[in-house]
């Protein structure tokens, strides 16, 4: 008998780490439910290592880091009545330990950051795992953190933007670059107020959105449960904000 044709059934392949960048942006819960396939997540890092770089050399080369310092000076009270009181020697020895602690900052940044993920990522795990009982791996939150975050890329590409297009040097704010929170329209603002309005930041406020959507996805639990729990970091992060304002 003659053999009879077999219908192929196509193979699901997954997303690519591009498509994956991409649907963060405009289709999100695509991107988390492929998390569950593969924790990959090498290009969300690639880009923050070039966007922490990019942004510091454009910073170098567009305000310069004696200048990024000094304005940071200018901003706390207290670093100004420091220098004010200090000797010439005492004084020129701060600049320059402030000015390369500015340059190494800016250029590392992307250093602080991952640590800063891989912290919160492994906190993130423990609330669901051991919270709500789901059955997370540590990988897969971290991939969520890792694309969530993306949402600071805009952050980068604006503040990279305003000072080619001609932003005054003199009042860039490396803390605060770029008006996507309220802080940044009231420079007067000083102590809590100024943490608490640094805070509502609506890149902030996206990131933190696409986490708890992208954890209600790789933890099977509802999105209600999810915003919860994102919600309550992000209060404790709001409370540390505020008081590291008032002591700053």
């Amino acid at each position: 008998m003659p053999n009879e044709a077999v219908a192929e059934v196509p193979v699901a392949t997954g997303l690519g780490q591009i498509e994956r960048v991409v649907d963060t942006f405009i289709a999100p819960s695509k991107t988390f439910q492929d998390i569950l396939r593969s924790a990959s997540c090498w290009l969300p890092i690639l880009l923050l290592i070039a966007s922490t770089l990019g942004l510091g050399f454009v910073v170098e080369k567009q305000v310069g880091f004696d200048r990024a310092y000094d304005n940071q000076v200018h901003l706390s009270p207290r670093t100004e009545k420091q220098l004010a009181d200090s000797t010439p020697e005492q004084r020129d020895r701060i600049v320059k330990i402030g000015v390369a602690a500015t340059k190494y900052f800016t250029y590392g940044a992307f250093v602080l950051i991952l640590i800063f993920l891989a912290i919160y990522s492994l906190v993130l795990w423990g609330s669901f795992n051991f919270g709500l009982g789901a059955q997370t791996t540590f990988p897969q939150v971290f991939a969520v953190t890792m694309y969530a975050a993306l949402p600071y890329l805009v952050t980068t590409v604006l503040t990279i933007a305003t000072l080619y297009l001609g932003g005054n040097a003199d009042a860039y704010d490396y803390k605060n670059p770029v008006g996507t929170n309220l802080a940044y329209y009231f420079p007067d603002v000083t102590g809590a107020l100024k943490g608490l309005l640094q805070s509502l930041d609506l890149v902030k406020i996206w990131s933190d959105v696409l986490v708890a959507i992208g954890m209600s996805i790789v933890a099977k639990k509802t999105i209600v449960q999810s915003a919860v729990v994102v919600g309550i970091f992000w209060l404790i992060g709001v409370a540390f904000a505020v008081l590291g304002a008032m002591f700053s």
